[in-house]
């Protein structure tokens, strides 16, 4: 991703949208303010405003629990990945996804449905108690509102490449229509609506990848068309060689390791292990939509429903980056060493140009219109997803654990509304950091190494290992949020001109280390502490540690008599097979 202002000089659009285009962007506007009326009727108490009440269907959440993450970040970010480096961005989904997306509805779901918690934070207070439960909440909430801020950030630049507003409009417009269905309706305005904006992303995005293949002869054509550019490129715009651009592994191009073998055992461990598992299974932007379900089964099978969609998203997200570098004039003369003028931010093409562009050059009017639509619906379905979880945490784990307790439910439902509405002006001005960073898959990647990943090192040591302790967990989990920072730090850009440099890693490989540093630091740190502390009582542990919690306890009796392809291993078991064979393809 690139450097885009936000002071963005009024300009020509990038794209020649006519009135059919905007009055499908408007209509899309009302369907998804429809949904956050219709949905207030349903919220009666603050479990209705913040889990849906507990109702929701299996394919419903499962759906909301893929788009929730497919926002502005990952489609702008993945296409321009897969402009500049080609097959290896499908890591992101295949390894960097899946396998912990299934880990987490077979493993962990079982616990935090079954424990009732209202967030993951929560559960992290029955298990270790104030110390870690404080430092989870408080980095989580830092966490939403910054990564809200690119959502909103990356959407005011579409905004303003293809409709032609001054950058500020484009921001308040859109933060007010998120906050207004949010506000309005709660999680099941943002689920519902994440469903609907599930559907009109691939509808936008699926024509877009069908004609840009068609131009170039097919996937035959494009990998002829990015083998010939590989080999006439100069050697100064370090265009990655065609083998690497065309086979996932082992994703030198992506790691930025020249050795192979580490560039697998980075991918692996450090994207596929830890970053992965990490986000996947203890951020409560995604689990929170498995919670909203109506039964431990349908919690279970949220994420490996999300799964089946999941790993196809490449192929309508990071072929279309492809295809613009080898068929967009000004992605050739980029990735060539050159420096087009134009692009979203009027500051010259960067990759992250490379979707609009070949919107630009393919899609007719009308499609054009659908495609627009598909932006703002990623956009707001990944600033939806923050807003709702920050004002879960911070209702329920910040202001009535520490600030009023005991208060009425009708209180915290206020409150929880106050903090949608300050959350998303406060998005408003992370957008400004986000921002002030040349690559904004870099700056994400950074931040999950700092609140995910120590994150995951606690909790699947506390899940089991009964004998860690209290103290182990906060210590534990701040030692690792500071080594990442350490590392990203000594890190050549991953804080811009603040970096040291000292330990010559940049970009996608220089999260991978600090993530994995966190996750080692954590674990060491956790288990030095609770050899010098003391324990719970085992008593106090069921339903927190897989050792003391009973076998019938996580598991809903009533999935056995349902057909197969309804039960939550079978399904895990088809798409992990499944992921396996596109690994082995590509």
């Amino acid at each position: 991703m690139s450097h885009l202002s936000l002071a963005v000089p009024a300009a020509t659009t990038l794209i020649d949208a006519n009135w059919l285009d905007y009055l499908l962007v408007v209509i899309y506007f009302g369907f998804v303010l429809g949904i956050g009326f219709m949905a207030r009727r349903s919220v009666s108490d603050s479990i209705d405003f913040f889990l849906s009440g507990r109702s929701l269907p299996a394919w419903v959440t499962g759906l909301a629990f893929i788009s929730a993450n497919l926002g502005a970040v990952e489609i702008m970010g993945m296409s321009a990945n897969g402009a500049e480096i080609g097959l290896p961005t499908v890591h992101y989904f295949w390894v960097g996804a899946i396998p912990a997306m299934l880990f987490l509805g077979v493993v962990m779901m079982p616990f935090y449905y079954g424990s009732k918690v209202r967030s993951v934070p929560e559960f992290m207070f029955r298990r270790f108690g104030t110390g870690a439960h404080l430092v989870n909440a408080i980095s989580f909430a830092v966490a939403q509102l910054l990564i809200a801020g690119v959502n909103l950030y990356l959407l005011g630049s579409i905004v303003h490449a293809l409709l032609g507003w001054p950058l500020w409009v484009a921001l308040i417009v859109a933060a007010a229509i998120v906050l207004s269905y949010i506000t309005l309706g709660g999680l099941s305005a943002a689920i519902y609506n994440e469903v609907l904006q599930f559907f009109v992303i691939v509808a936008s995005l699926l024509p877009l990848t069908l004609i840009g293949l068609h131009r170039v002869g097919g996937y035959g054509g494009l990998k002829d068309k990015i083998a010939a550019f590989a080999e006439s490129a100069p050697a100064a715009a370090k265009v990655a060689p065609a083998a690497q651009q065309l086979e996932s592994w082992p994703g030198q191009a992506l790691s930025g390791f020249s050795s192979s073998f580490l560039s697998v055992i980075g991918i692996v461990f450090g994207l596929g292990f830890v970053l992965s598992f990490g986000y996947w299974t203890t951020n409560f932007v995604e689990v929170q939509r498995a919670m909203a379900s109506k039964s431990i089964s349908a919690a279970r099978k949220t994420p490996i429903i999300g799964a089946f969609p999941k790993m196809f998203v490449p192929f309508i997200v990071i072929l279309p980056g492809m295809v613009s570098a080898v068929l967009v004039k000004e992605m050739i003369d980029l990735k060539g060493g050159g420096t087009p003028a134009g692009g979203a931010s009027g500051e010259g093409v960067k990759y992250n140009d490379a979707l609009l562009l070949l919107m630009r050059d393919v899609l007719p009017n009308g499609l054009l219109g659908l495609a627009i639509a598909g932006l703002l619906a990623a956009f707001m379905a990944g600033m939806a997803a923050n807003i709702s979880a920050f004002n879960t945490v911070f209702s329920y784990d910040l202001w009535q654990r520490y600030i009023r307790k005991d208060h009425s439910d009708d209180y915290y439902l206020r409150i929880g509304r106050l903090a949608t509405v300050a959350a998303t002006v406060i998005a408003i001005f992370t957008a400004t950091i986000a921002s002030s960073f040349s690559n904004v898959m870099d700056y994400l990647q950074t931040l999950f190494g700092f609140f995910n990943a120590p994150l995951f090192a606690t909790f699947i040591l506390g899940m089991f290992w009964k004998r860690m302790t209290a103290t182990a967990g906060w210590v534990g989990l701040s030692s690792g949020t500071i080594s990442a920072v350490v590392v990203a730090f000594l890190s050549e850009d991953a804080f811009g001109s603040a970096s040291l440099g000292v330990l010559g890693l940049s970009g996608q490989g220089a999260s991978f280390v600090a993530a994995s540093t966190a996750f080692v630091v954590d674990i060491v740190v956790s288990v030095l502490v609770t050899m010098v502390t003391e324990p719970k009582p085992a008593s106090e542990l069921k339903g927190l540690v897989y050792s003391e919690t009973p076998k019938e306890d996580l598991r809903d009796p009533e999935e056995a008599s349902q057909p197969w392809y309804q039960r939550t291993m079978p399904l895990a078991g088809i798409a992990l097979l499944m992921v396996l064979v596109l690994n082995f393809a590509f």
